[in-house]
């Protein structure tokens, strides 16, 4: 396994592949397979929800030229497995194996129910499926899933494009009963109804599959242009990041206790509030985010409307540059990746934070963590804030609890 920009990516063959979903079909296990290209990868490095579907689906196939470049730019060599080449191989075995096929399909795609269920029962005319036509902004209603169920597939294939088809599996597969298996595969059924004609095979394994889309298309000239120059280019800065410190900001959110008298500032007035980290058990510590060029007050009120879902503060003073820690110092990608959990700033050589302070004016009902980033969160006494966050945060925890007072302090 490698990872593209933090995108995980499985180094497996189609063989491979083909026995991985035999297995998965046949196991109690409701997997989902992702076939990340350039233009999912980017979108994913600016959309944390899709970064963190993208990294816990079962198995992620690299389908685009780009992405095996940017393999082989770090030392990997990887299978260019597309969805619209793994679909018809799929609905062969599932023929073949008397699985029951689900497709649910973008009620506005170039192919509709009729068109995907002509080429189904032309082509594969023993193959028990069902198509619907659903809109690729909501998720499953009533009638539909109930229709599901009672047809009771194993394999599901969405047809949404990114980043609406690997958001609808993720938060709807866990409701069809008997499901084994989904795969997000975009518009790989249009060219099996042939609504799209593909790039002559040549093009296909020499990576100028672009260049005839844009014959074609010239309309997608800027998503071509991202999906060739942008990424490779940010493919090769990353290379460079392990001699940068990513720039962040720690959000210290704190508020006086409910019932305490106004402008107290002692110990016990005081509640600081702490999130669990969603990957790993156990581990509290204040919110916090890269600046990406924003400065620190600015950054802080994003990540805190993005990470606690809340507007209800007010930045009262920012710190720069005053933590700095190295990362995790390993060579192979494996190791990192399980080190870091697939971040997408892993690659850097460390982080520099500056602090900001903030007080909380809300009455806490709105407040939610994003699931992707943590599982819960807590407000801790000041006096006990230290002791409550991960031992590994604990040294630049004493240094924003010291700002923390002195600015109280100037406050009295």
């Amino acid at each position: 396994m490698t990872s593209v920009l933090g995108i995980k990516i499985n180094k497996i063959n189609l063989k491979n592949l083909l026995k991985q979903i035999d297995i998965f079909v046949h196991s109690s296990k409701n997997a989902y397979i992702v076939t990340p290209n350039p233009e999912i990868i980017l979108s994913a490095n600016k959309d944390e929800e899709l970064f963190y579907i993208l990294n816990k689906a079962d198995i992620s196939l690299a389908d685009g030229f780009g992405v095996i470049i940017a393999s082989c730019l770090k030392g990997h060599r990887v299978k260019r497995i597309t969805g619209s080449n793994l679909t018809p191989l799929i609905l062969d075995r599932a023929e073949k194996s008397n699985w029951k096929i689900l497709v649910v399909n973008n009620d506005k795609g170039l192919s509709d129910k009729l068109d995907i269920e002509n080429y189904l029962n032309y082509n594969h005319p023993k193959l028990k499926h069902l198509v619907l036509d659903v809109d690729r902004e909501s998720n499953l209603n009533k009638d539909n899933l109930e229709i599901i169920n009672k047809f009771s597939p194993q394999i599901m294939f969405c047809t949404f494009g990114s980043p609406y088809q690997e958001k609808f599996i993720f938060f709807n597969k866990d409701k069809i009963k008997n499901l084994r298996l989904s795969l997000a595969i975009g518009g790989s059924f249009d060219f099996l109804t042939k609504k799209i004609r593909r790039a002559p095979k040549i093009l296909q394994k020499i990576g100028l599959e672009w260049l005839f889309r844009l014959i074609k298309q010239p309309k997608r000239i800027k998503r071509i242009y991202r999906a060739t120059f942008v990424f490779l280019s940010k493919t090769i800065k990353a290379r460079f990041n392990h001699f940068q410190y990513r720039k962040n900001v720690a959000c210290l959110l704190f508020r006086e206790k409910e019932g305490s008298n106004d402008n107290s500032n002692n110990n016990q007035d005081i509640e600081i509030l702490i999130v669990e980290r969603e990957d790993e058990e156990g581990h509290w510590q204040i919110p916090q985010g890269g600046t990406d060029g924003e400065s620190l007050e600015k950054a802080a009120r994003r990540e805190l409307e993005e990470e606690v879902n809340t507007n209800q503060f007010k930045v009262v003073k920012t710190y720069k540059n005053l933590h700095k820690y190295l990362f995790p110092s390993v060579n192979m990608d494996r190791e990192r990746i399980k080190m870091d959990g697939f971040n997408k700033y892993y690659e850097y050589k460390g982080q520099k934070q500056g602090l900001a302070l903030v007080k909380y004016y809300g009455d806490g009902t709105e407040i939610k963590v994003n699931f992707w980033e943590h599982r819960s969160y807590k407000w801790v006494n000041k006096n006990e804030f230290i002791n409550s966050v991960h031992k590994v945060r604990q040294k630049s925890g004493k240094i924003y609890l010291e700002k923390l007072n002195k600015y109280l302090e100037s406050t009295k």
